[in-house]
């Protein structure tokens, strides 16, 4: 079985915590290297963004490859111009399966324009597709506070072009799935529900001494911690509003702690940071919360595990994720997570066992539940336990060989 993997916008290579580069790229990476451990081919198409990488790695190992195709400037590009290099994009794709003397079973697409693009490829393969969309287009304008966060009608007309089309897509939630129904008017029939997974042998309990040393922290020190894009939709300002409560209050007083943001630019770069972290990090002056609040940048994944094992806590307070690979990632290390009631977080997080779920945008709330996990240490252990044993659940051992069930009943039929 060869499968020809699409990730237009993004390289499953790339450093994570960018503007374009997070939960997607892991999972194409990690799907990608478990497909290729049980025996299955794969080739990861991707639009060039430098001119100096190789067109052609062999970073996933099993002999997957992942091929950086020119096709417009080899440098990022808004998204909206992006539309004007699909069609380059897909020919260059074809031309390197001819030249290659490949013939794939199955395209499986990644984000909207993969799949504008895997139709293309169809058309000239006749072979099916399948697709997941990791963020949909109509949750995000409802969502979305301002125009500038909201997504344009192109993208839209996109997505129902895809959800009409494509022969399987996979959601990763009961929740995407409601989503896809309500406001897609998506057919049932072709929706698969499978989460995304882990990496057990990367994110593991590490002991907190040796993970804080690791990152060159003492050992008395205390942190909370957040991972991901720094942008409006993952409701950074209303985490700054909780630690503000917590420091206004006196609970900090009696359990101090700092809040590491990874991310975006480090401290000693924010004259090239972006709108959304200067308005965070004018917030954070505002409020007095300079000493204890700290910006890291972006990390690699090989560190990340460092991070969640030295954290007391992983706080997510999005107002919408469609999973939330952060959250997976810190429980499979021990950590408990506070995250938004809201999209795939509401189904991963279990309150009260794994961590806490709490409304969107209530700093109050966020604030009390932050308190209660940094206060008391039996509670914590308890919820590290079973967060341990809830990761162990989504396995990419497990989710790989559900997602091989799909493909070989569209190959099949």
């Amino acid at each position: 079985m060869r499968i020809a993997m699409i990730s237009y916008h993004t390289c499953p290579l790339a450093t994570l915590g960018g503007k374009d580069t997070g939960g997607m790229n892991v999972y194409v990476r990690d799907l990608t290297r478990q497909l290729g451990a049980i025996g299955v081919s794969v080739d990861v198409f991707t639009r060039s963004q430098d001119e100096h990488v190789p067109h052609v790695v062999h970073e996933l190992g099993y002999g997957n490859r992942v091929v950086h195709i020119p096709a417009g400037p080899e440098h990022p590009l808004p998204k909206i111009e992006l539309m004007n290099y699909i069609d380059v994009f897909v020919n260059e794709i074809d031309q390197f399966a001819q030249n290659k003397h490949c013939q794939y079973n199955l395209i499986h697409s990644h984000y909207w324009m993969s799949g504008l693009a895997a139709l293309n490829l169809k058309n000239m393969w006749h072979v099916p597709i399948v697709h997941m969309f990791h963020t949909l287009g109509k949750m995000k304008q409802r969502v979305g506070r301002n125009e500038e966060e909201k997504e344009g009608e192109y993208r839209i007309e996109g997505e129902n072009k895809i959800v009409r089309e494509v022969d399987r897509i996979i959601a990763a939630t009961p929740a995407e799935l409601a989503q896809l129904l309500w406001l897609y008017h998506a057919n049932e029939n072709k929706i698969e529900i499978i989460p995304p997974g882990v990496d057990l042998a990367r994110f593991y309990p590490i002991p907190e001494d040796e993970a804080k040393e690791f990152i060159g922290i003492p050992r008395c020190e205390r942190m909370i911690l957040f991972v991901g894009r720094i942008e409006p939709l993952k409701g950074l300002e209303t985490l700054l509003q909780a630690v503000s409560i917590l420091h206004e209050n006196g609970s900090w007083a009696q359990n101090p702690f700092c809040l590491i943001l990874i991310g975006g630019v480090s401290e000693n770069e924010l004259e090239h940071t972006s709108d959304e972290q200067a308005r965070l990090n004018e917030l954070r002056d505002r409020f007095g919360l300079h000493d204890l609040v700290l910006f890291l940048g972006n990390k690699s994944q090989d560190t990340l595990p460092y991070y969640y094992s030295a954290a007391e806590v992983v706080v997510m307070p999005s107002y919408y994720e469609s999973f939330g690979m952060a959250a997976l990632e810190a429980m499979a290390c021990g950590t408990p997570v506070v995250a938004s009631n809201t999209g795939g977080l509401a189904y991963l997080v279990k309150d009260g066992v794994t961590g806490f779920s709490v409304p969107v945008d209530e700093p109050q709330t966020l604030a009390m539940r932050i308190n209660q996990l940094i206060s008391d240490k039996e509670l914590r252990t308890q919820m590290s336990e079973q967060a341990i044993d809830h990761a162990a659940n989504y396995r990419w051992e497990t989710i790989a060989n559900q997602i091989v069930r799909v493909y070989k009943s569209l190959i099949e039929n």
